[in-house]
């Protein structure tokens, strides 16, 4: 059996906004085992023998999407079935980017009218408005720690906020034109930026410094991210072509060409042994690292696909359009 005939469209939301839909991500949290009145009893008496634990509860797994619409929406997914927990209201504007905080619990979310809040995923909260000033927010990464959040801008910067501060930390300044996608290494040492004229910057985080600059692609990078292990940098740009590189040494370690169109996302899976990409050509493809070759070819979009992402099991993937459908693929390991 070809190992393309395990890939399948699980489920297909149509009109899940009532306009574009233009980013995407997961959140798995999960529950603490709650301990019996008899548990806590034996507990107290140092009792060895217990008959009364009971497993953790199963993790919630949420999605979450923004759209042209100013909406942002946390759908609630539990066996099989998809259905919206809550329907956030607080931009003026088309939601650019949403991210998610590495507990799963806390909503970064960036918009068209240069805003950025803070919500909790569970409640659907609003925990704070960021303090952006004269800024424009792009797209939003957090760090590992969940301490910060980090966004690209039209200045060209990639700006730093406190997660407690709410203020604005830190400024690295790219030397170029307007930051369009930004990520954080999952091990904290780098940030990556891509601009608008194709430039790709890598910084320390603990230094500050700009590190490396690559000029592998012509046009702008729309989206990028690293590796689990911190060791890889994905990229992915309107020139349709994507590209690998090491990140400590700066190598081009691949270059993976297959859409027919700008490539405008791009996500690891959390196992490291895949890739997704979404393009303007209508398709999501998942492609195998270690042979660099593409595994699948989903066509279920009827127009671009703006963003990607592979769930916490590295089973599934989520792809969102300009089409307003909200699609969930099962990819088995």
């Amino acid at each position: 059996m070809s190992i393309t005939t395990l890939y399948y469209l699980q489920l297909k939301k149509e009109n899940a906004h009532e306009d574009a839909i233009w980013c995407c991500s997961w959140s798995q949290i999960c529950k603490e085992k709650k301990k019996t009145v008899e548990e806590n009893n034996e507990n107290v008496e140092n009792t060895q023998d217990s008959n009364h634990s009971e497993e953790a509860p199963p993790p919630e797994n949420y999605i979450i999407t923004g759209g042209l619409d100013d909406i942002i929406k946390i759908w609630q997914l539990d066996n099989g079935k998809l259905e919206v927990k809550h329907q956030l209201e607080g931009h003026s504007l088309g939601v650019i980017s949403v991210a998610v905080s590495p507990d799963g619990k806390t909503l970064a979310s960036s918009s068209l009218d240069s805003s950025l809040i803070l919500w909790d995923i569970e409640s659907g909260e609003k925990l704070k408005t960021m303090e952006t000033g004269t800024t424009d927010v792009w797209t939003l990464d957090f760090s590992p720690d969940g301490k910060h959040v980090i966004s690209g801008s039209n200045a060209g910067k990639v700006i730093i906020f406190g997660v407690e501060s709410g203020k604005q930390e830190q400024t690295l300044d790219t030397r170029g034109k307007f930051t369009l996608s930004v990520a954080y290494s999952p091990d904290g040492k780098y940030i990556a930026s891509g601009a608008l004229d194709g430039i790709i910057n890598i910084f320390d985080v603990a230094q500050g410094k700009l590190v490396h600059t690559l000029e592998g692609h012509a046009m702008p990078i729309r989206s990028l991210c690293f590796s689990p292990d911190s060791q890889l940098l994905l990229t992915a740009s309107d020139d349709g072509h994507m590209k690998l590189y090491d990140v400590v040494h700066a190598n081009l370690a691949g270059t993976l060409s297959g859409h027919a169109s700008w490539v405008l996302s791009v996500a690891f899976s959390p196992d490291g042994k895949r890739f997704v990409s979404g393009s303007s050509d209508r398709t999501v493809r998942v492609w195998d690292l270690d042979s660099m070759q593409c595994q699948h070819v989903f066509k279920e979009h009827n127009d671009q696909v703006w963003g990607v992402k592979f769930n916490t099991e590295s089973n599934k993937i989520i792809s969102i359009s300009e089409d307003k459908t909200l699609n969930i693929y099962d990819c088995p390991l």
